[in-house]
């Protein structure tokens, strides 16, 4: 009896170890696919940057800031395009802000939990997923054509505004949904309104994610064309927009025109401006990490 229970023993002991082998080297191999992927990314990224600085870094200078588009790539600047993708961003900024986080405050807070309610969230969530190029459409309908502004910097930050405000709202609603729900209880039991309790304990503690939220989602509408091209933003400015309804260029749409043209001298002026796009993508990026930041110490 004594050497059958020895031998089950053994039996036992040896399945174990096999299994947490088996699993060691499941995990290995998981580690090593996860750690290929991610070194595949950083050299695709790491070779396009390279690409990209190597062809355009010559051609930045005060003057391709400071110049309008031109037909010879000696002369051609991004001025125009700068301050267009500025005018844009100042009317898609407030209008997806305000929108988004109303509309977020508005589900969590407010709205009934029921099936419409839900069918309004399951919609939400599908229209951050669909292609830019359909809001684009969107806003030649019903912006540019049935409301008539044209090919105008509000036609084309309202549609901008479009595009990104599913994505604001469900940042917002995550950032919303992460505040204790002790704290509102709180508040509650102090005698405040189901205002103030979102305006004095909510809205402070989700801050940091909403505004996160917000700018990530302005970075996408700072690098985008399909839209802008279906509403039909100019390619070729050599003015400034003077107001809210001047036809305008962004900086994306320069350069689409540049890189179409065969002369491989725009290409590198293209390259040029990519480096700037990025340059702005990175500090709106770095501003995003600040407030989120400063506010996560406050708290």
């Amino acid at each position: 009896m004594k050497v059958v229970g020895d031998t089950t023993t053994n039996v036992q002991t040896n399945k174990k170890t096999a299994n947490i082998s088996g699993r060691q080297l499941k995990n290995k191999l998981f580690k090593g696919l996860f750690v290929a992927a991610t070194g595949l990314s950083l050299l695709v990224l790491i070779v396009l940057l390279v690409r990209i600085f190597t062809q355009g870094i010559g051609h930045l200078s005060w003057d391709y800031l400071t110049s309008f588009p031109s037909r010879r790539p000696e002369d051609a600047g991004i001025y125009s395009a700068f301050i267009g993708t500025i005018w844009m961003m100042a009317v898609t900024a407030p209008v997806a802000f305000v929108l988004g986080v109303g509309t977020a405050i508005y589900l969590e807070e407010y709205a009934p939990k029921n099936k419409f309610t839900d069918l309004i969230q399951m919609n939400i969530s599908n229209l951050a997923g669909v292609p830019s190029v359909v809001f684009g459409l969107l806003g030649l309908t019903i912006f540019v054509r049935e409301l008539s502004l044209g090919r105008s910097v509000l036609a084309g930050g309202l549609t901008m505004a479009l595009l990104i405000l599913p994505i604001i709202v469900v940042a917002s609603q995550e950032a919303i949904r992460s505040v204790p729900a002790e704290l509102k209880e709180a508040s509650f039991a102090m005698g405040a309104t189901k205002w103030q309790t979102t305006y004095r304990i909510v809205l402070p503690a989700a801050i940091p994610g909403i505004l996160t939220g917000n700018i990530l989602a302005l970075s996408r509408a700072i690098g985008e064309t399909a839209p802008l091209i279906m509403i039909g933003a100019l390619t070729y400015v050599a003015f400034l927009p003077e107001n809210i309804m001047s036809q305008f260029t962004v900086m994306p749409i320069q350069i689409f025109n540049w890189t179409s043209r065969p002369q491989t001298e725009f290409h590198d002026v293209a390259a040029a401006g990519i480096i700037i796009l990025l340059v702005m993508l990175l500090v709106m990026n770095s501003i995003a990490v600040w407030i989120r930041n400063k506010f996560q110490k406050q708290l």
